[in-house]
């Protein structure tokens, strides 16, 4: 690629804020050297890497190289021989402690991530390097007293006469005879010795050796000679202690120097992984997309072939944008575009007013040509797709050179030439304002001869300008196509959309009149515009409207099919619930006849036996009744005359069966359940009336009403969670009233959620003492088995 024409295209502006992502040095100096490639394998191979570097970040949001240098320069230093400083091995050690911790946490997740575990594997964890860096320093910086046991053993020395010294010190300033000859009791430092304030009149009353004295020369520092011996001492011993701290620094740099391709190795890899996480973030900054890429040396034929069976919106297309956006633009203001070139045309010819975004048409598309080239995602929609190009080529711009004497055409003239001499079929030009610049006649003529050579050439371009005659020429000349950004007349603004297909218009007149010039000049303009030219307005008028309609309506058609797509889902995912409920009867069905032959088996040998008794007998024959009771169609009892307090009644808007509790001239009232409700007597059907005694035949007085058969299974399967819970609930109370001790509640097992809402309910539910699934036999999970706290 050409850095001239990416520079044209403002590529360098998109590298400098990719490299405000890297977190190291080493890291950003990739970052400012990425450039576009043309090789398709290593293009998709950067976009896996951007992508898989986006995912791990999903994963693991804080994952970085933090804390790692690029230290290669102390690698070289160390094997020129100098000895590396404290603070230089600490950075060595951070480096290859981020790096071990980095690999590690890619390694394990490398089936998810090859390409970023392969990088990783270029880390070198260098351990035995790691240990000797900490063993001999701490994280300040300081050499350890176990550095080597020569430096322990000048150390305990050290220290030794260190406090001898001061000792003898603090001797000779608190004793009494000397307090008259001391400006003040301390011990004080010059030129590395430890000395004491005299002052200058009593010079020679405490024998030693003068270091330094004050400004105004009143007070002398002097070494007293009774510790000069001890300071001697400890100068020697400080004097060892860095002789054998640069031995130790220089056996480490050494080990440093002979790590070194490791090391390099290591700062190598992680300055590719910190580019690759730059260029994730970077994605989710712009809210980018990995685009399409389309290989131009696959056959036309195979590759029409295989994007209409993909149903993309434009095959052959070799750019393909969908909602693209400048990414040097605000995201707040930008307005997102959709274009495409290639398939039907190869030309694209794009006219409209002055800052009407024809411009910046031309640098978004280069531009994220160059990023998808590049390796980075580009700030575009779903779906879009862009070749790989092996030249990108743009003329965008006033680029008048007053040191070249050059003209604004002679500067575009020169590009354009530079530009035909390299471009290719497989290349894309980006040419701003064609033919601008010269006489109106001359420049049209030049511009359609410069598009017909590149269609000659079968060479994509797309092109900008003001020429009408282009227009016309875009119109009549086949595989060329026009476009157009649009002018809102209302406010006078441009709104930067691109529609392609129309050609754009200068909509000068309008503008004119709607900025307040006279109507009487607008109308002696529009004289001189040929029939022809306005009569081509209003049919383009027509055609935009037509345009804008059947984009409606392909959007609506687009909206109900998505809806129906959804529908389908959602009827599909029902039926697979069914499909799944209805194995699960089938297999309770196989359970329970799998329990009735065990009982039969045990029957059949309890009659063999004659272990069976008849009080057994009575028992099974009562239960077989009661199933029978259970399961027969409750009789719906007529009498004549009026409802009365008491009778039982069936409320069919409720679907339920309660107590007359009222009667009035407004209607009667009902007890259903803990909850009383109102009706019209004519709607409601009577069930039974309460028995009366004859002593008390005129009271009101209410009896008990039979009691109503309870069954010991309630079946919620295929119900809604509200509806399973309101039934759940009446089941419970009736249940409880029964006097039965244990029920079953089958909800089955599908998704789960009506089993957890059943289970959750019965664990608040005051009539529950406890309840569990249920086991082999009696339905599984798909059950559950309810004690209720009768006492």
């Amino acid at each position: 690629m050409d850095d001239k024409y990416l520079e044209t295209l403002e590529y360098p502006k998109i590298i400098e804020r990719l490299a405000e992502y890297t977190d190291f040095s080493a890291g950003r100096e990739l970052a400012l050297a990425l450039r576009p490639s043309s090789d398709i394998a290593e293009v998709r191979r950067r976009q896996q890497e951007t992508s898989e570097a986006r995912a791990f970040l999903d994963l693991k949001s804080d994952a970085s190289v933090g804390g790692a240098r690029d230290v290669r320069p102390l690698v070289h230093q160390a094997r020129l021989g100098r000895i590396l400083e404290p603070g230089e091995f600490l950075d060595i050690r951070g480096t290859l402690t981020s790096g071990r911790v980095l690999r590690r946490a890619i390694s394990r997740l490398a089936a998810e991530f090859p390409l970023l575990a392969q990088t990783a594997e270029g880390i070198q964890e260098c351990p035995e390097l790691v240990a000797s860096i900490e063993r001999v320093l701490n994280d300040r910086g300081e050499v350890l007293d176990g550095a080597s046991p020569a430096l322990a053993h000048i150390r305990r020395d050290l220290a030794t006469v260190h406090a001898r010294l001061l000792e003898r010190l603090n001797r000779i300033v608190n004793d009494p005879r000397n307090a008259a000859y001391l400006q003040e009791a301390i011990v004080t430092q010059r030129e590395g010795r430890y000395v004491i304030p005299l002052k200058a009149d009593f010079k020679g009353r405490i024998r030693g050796l003068v270091h330094d004295q004050s400004a105004s020369g009143a007070t002398l520092f002097i070494e007293p000679l009774a510790t000069l011996e001890l300071g001697n001492q400890w100068r020697k011993l400080q004097l060892d202690e860095e002789q054998e701290i640069r031995r130790i620094l220089s056996e480490l740099t050494a080990q440093v120097a002979e790590a070194g391709e490791a090391i390099i190795a290591t700062v190598d890899a992680l300055a590719a992984l910190d580019l690759a996480f730059a260029k994730a973030k970077y994605s989710y900054q712009l809210k980018c997309v990995a685009p399409e890429l389309v290989d131009l040396s696959e056959p036309t034929a195979a590759r029409l072939h295989r994007e209409r069976e993909a149903r993309r919106p434009h095959p052959g297309t070799i750019v393909d944008l969908v909602r693209a956006r400048h990414p040097l633009l605000p995201s707040e203001t930008v307005v997102p575009i959709d274009v495409w070139l290639g398939g039907d045309f190869d030309i694209l010819v794009i006219t409209g007013p002055n800052t009407g975004g024809k411009t910046v048409t031309l640098k978004t598309v280069g531009l994220l040509a160059a990023m998808a080239q590049a390796g980075l995602h580009i700030p575009a929609g779903d779906g879009s797709a862009l070749a790989v190009f092996n030249g990108l080529y743009a003329d965008i711009g006033d680029e008048q050179s007053i040191e070249q004497s050059l003209s604004t055409f002679s500067s575009h003239l020169t590009n354009i030439i530079d530009i035909l001499s390299k471009a290719n079929d497989h290349s894309l030009v980006l040419l701003d304002e064609l033919g601008a610049g010269t006489d109106p006649v001359e420049g049209s003529a030049l511009a359609r001869a410069i598009l017909s050579t590149l269609l000659d050439r079968r060479i994509p371009a797309m092109v900008a300008t003001h020429y009408p005659q282009l227009k016309l020429y875009a119109h009549s000349t086949p595989r060329v196509q026009n476009a157009s950004v649009e002018f809102d007349l209302e406010t006078l603004s441009p709104t930067y959309e691109l529609t392609i297909g129309l050609p754009g218009r200068s909509n000068a007149l309008a503008i004119a009149s709607r900025l307040g010039l006279s109507a009487e000049i607008i109308e002696r303009a529009k004289t001189w515009v040929s029939d022809s030219d306005q009569e081509a307005d209003r049919l383009l008028d027509d055609i935009r409207m037509a345009r804008e309609e059947a984009t409606r309506a392909r959007r609506e058609a687009a909206t109900a099919l998505a809806h129906i797509r959804e529908q389908e889902r959602e009827l599909a995912r029902r039926l697979a619930e069914i499909e799944s409920e209805r194995q699960e009867l089938l297999a309770e069905a196989r359970d329970e006849l799998q329990r009735v032959r065990a009982e039969l088996r045990t029957l059949r040998a309890a009659i063999q036996t004659q272990a069976i008794t008849a009080e057994w007998i009575a028992q099974a024959e009562r239960r077989l009744e009661q199933m029978k009771v259970a399961n027969m169609p409750q009789p719906v009892s007529r009498v004549t005359g009026d409802l009365r307090v008491g009778d039982r009644v069936w409320v069919s808007h409720l679907n339920l069966e309660g107590e007359i509790v009222a009667l009035d001239e407004e209607g009667a009232e009902i007890q259903v359940g803990n909850f009383r409700v109102r009706a019209d007597p004519a709607t409601l059907e009577f069930r039974s009336r309460p028995e009366v005694s004859e002593a008390k035949a005129g009271s009101r007085t209410r009896v008990p009403a039979p009691s109503t058969v309870v069954p010991r299974q309630l079946h919620l399967r295929g119900a809604r969670v509200e509806d399973a819970l309101i039934e759940l609930d009446k089941y419970l109370n009736d249940a409880y009233l029964a006097g039965m001790p244990e029920v079953s509640i089958v909800h089955g097992k599908g998704t789960g959620a009506l089993r957890r809402a059943v289970r959750q309910a019965l664990g608040d539910h005051p009539l529950v003492s406890n309840y569990r699934p249920g086991e082999q036999g009696e339905g599984g999970d798909g059950v559950t088995v309810v004690t209720l706290a009768l006492g």
